[in-house]
């Protein structure tokens, strides 16, 4: 495909330099934000769901648990929320703008927490590999 192939949102947590997701898809239509994850099955490694404007979320009807990231305007995680089941809410947190949500295992494996940087970047298709980024 080259070097004008497709872009992808990556994820990145810049205290740790970790990669959080290579694939975050964005929600910012109402009827997208509305139905979120709701017609799926699970998240697989690496993917993510980018829900703007947004503050708090709830896991009603889902089949899976999430691992669940509100930033601010700037980034920061105000709120970060591990194995969020089926049937819960997380109401919205002061500062919210917008909200990751993550495969079950996420916020551990990256250790993200509460006051680290997302950095959501887009990156072209042919830097990427399998498992995630290629080395600098």
């Amino acid at each position: 495909m080259g070097r004008n192939g497709p872009t992808r949102l990556v994820a990145r947590n810049i205290d740790t330099g970790e990669v959080v997701a290579t694939r975050v898809t964005v929600a910012t239509r109402m009827v997208e934000r509305g139905i979120g994850l709701l017609n799926r099955q699970r998240l697989d490694p690496g993917e993510g769901l980018l829900i703007t404007p947004c503050r708090g979320v709830h896991t009603w009807g889902m089949r899976f648990a999430i691992d669940v990231v509100a930033l601010d305007a700037s980034g920061i995680v105000v709120d970060a929320v591990s194995s969020l089941g089926p049937w819960r809410i997380r109401l919205p947190r002061r500062g919210g703008d917008r909200v990751l949500e993550l495969p079950e295992g996420s916020l551990l494996r990256t250790n993200t927490q509460r006051g680290h940087r997302i950095a959501l970047d887009l990156v072209p298709a042919w830097e990427m590999t399998p498992k995630g980024l290629q080395a600098a």
